[in-house]
């Protein structure tokens, strides 16, 4: 039978799908470590990640834990920055700083036919760095540059407003790193942070194919890491959130738009059904914000909202590069769109669509080896577990009109958003 392709394959809705949590233990220096079996695969996925302490520092120092993170690979005792990259590089192996203010750590991805060589010098990262000052000065010269051309793009500009906005100038989370802040980092800061403050909590996920002997054998070696008691909880000042920060630029052609306000953990009851309203509005790329604002209106290149975190705090933003001239049309229309979720429900065709796509993006994220940790670390951190994902399914095929109608206007109805504009 021939294939007709001017139809679209028939969507069928899953009933349900199989998740095995991952193996969890704790090794001899106390970190939780928890492992996810990959036969047949001989990729290894290691993260090692503790709570982060950027909170802690005083402002004026809030980039010490990028740089300590980054600096790791430049010398070690014993081994150059250099001779690290060449020796990676030759294991087919890579290192990367894993970094946000929640946490921090380091991501190791190799094979396991070389882990048995790179895992030492990997472990060495985590407590043998010397943080050499010609990569230091090397790395505050790129990052004064890197800081200068951001301020000057609209849409990165925009982003640090709104979170200034958001918390307040004064708060870590609203902070804006300038140039003064990089004169700030020095080896002592660097060296001080990584012996006493970094590697707190942590944390090991492990994606690879390991029998029980072999992971015996890696649980030991991991061991070595430091794992240090947390410290005393943070103190946080107030958030102060100013609502509208416009910042004009003459010669821009466009302004960056930044919208939103404060919203719900994962954990929220609320939250599924509030990331489909999110996804209606403008999630993905058949949302009604790009339907009116792109494609009918042709003021932007694409229009976007989301669910985030930063730390402790979750927030919506909208977020759209626009014509100059037509930004506060597009502020006029975004919240007409808000409005219009609050008052009227939504279609059934409507409906229907961002069902499928939402269950069939919630499915395509665990199509390699590596999502179910990566899935599970997602929720892990929020204090949930995979039968997150097995309540998200139920939900996207069974929730309503008059569901969403009544989460719309709980959320949506005079709603006081920030309004952030560059350009």
């Amino acid at each position: 039978m021939p294939l007709d392709r001017s139809k679209a394959p028939e969507f069928r809705i899953p009933e349900d799908f199989e998740l095995t949590p991952p193996f969890e233990t704790k090794l001899e220096n106390g970190a939780k470590l928890f492992f996810n079996n990959t036969p047949n695969l001989d990729v290894v996925k290691i993260e090692v990640i503790g709570k982060g302490r950027k909170a802690s520092l005083p402002l004026s120092q809030n980039l010490i834990p990028s740089f300590t993170l980054i600096l790791l690979q430049e010398g070690l005792k014993g081994m150059s920055g250099e001779e690290i990259a060449e020796f990676f590089d030759f294991h087919a192996s890579e290192v990367n700083p894993i970094l946000s203010f929640a946490h921090e750590g380091l991501g190791l991805l190799t094979t396991k036919k070389h882990l048995e060589k790179v895992l030492p010098v990997f472990i060495d990262l985590f407590s043998e760095a010397t943080f050499p000052l010609d990569s230091l000065e090397k790395r505050k010269s790129q990052k004064r540059l890197g800081l200068k051309l951001e301020k000057e793009k609209t849409a990165v500009r925009a982003g640090q407003l709104f979170r200034k906005a958001l918390f307040g100038p004064e708060h870590p989370y609203g902070l804006e790193p300038i140039a003064s802040h990089v004169d700030e980092v020095t080896q002592d800061r660097l060296k001080f942070y990584y012996e006493e403050l970094l590697w707190q909590e942590i944390e090991i996920f492990i994606s690879g194919n390991f029998s029980e002997q072999e992971l015996n054998g890696l649980e030991k070696d991991l061991s070595r890491i430091p794992n240090r008691k947390a410290t005393e909880e943070l103190l946080f000042p107030e958030v102060i959130t100013k609502y509208q920060w416009i910042e004009s630029r003459e010669a821009a052609l466009q302004s960056s738009i930044r919208m939103g306000n404060f919203s719900i953990p994962k954990s929220h009851p609320d939250f599924i059904g509030l990331s489909v309203l999110n996804t209606i509005l403008g999630g993905y790329f058949g949302s009604r914000l790009i339907k009116n604002i792109r494609e009918d209106k042709g003021h932007t290149y694409g229009i976007f909202s989301s669910l985030a975190e930063i730390g402790d705090f979750e927030y919506w933003v909208i977020s759209a590069d626009v014509q100059k001239a037509y930004y506060q049309e597009v502020i006029d229309e975004i919240y007409f769109e808000i409005n219009k979720l609050v008052e009227e429900p939504v279609a059934k065709d409507e409906l229907e669509v961002v069902r499928n796509y939402m269950i069939g993006q919630m499915l395509s994220r665990f199509s390699s080896a590596f999502d179910i940790m990566d899935r599970f670390r997602a929720v892990h951190h929020s204090g949930l577990d995979l039968s997150y994902y097995f309540d998200k399914l139920s939900y996207l095929k069974t929730f309503q009109p008059e569901d969403l109608l009544k989460l719309s206007q709980k959320y949506y109805q005079n709603k006081k958003l920030i309004e952030v504009v560059v350009g």
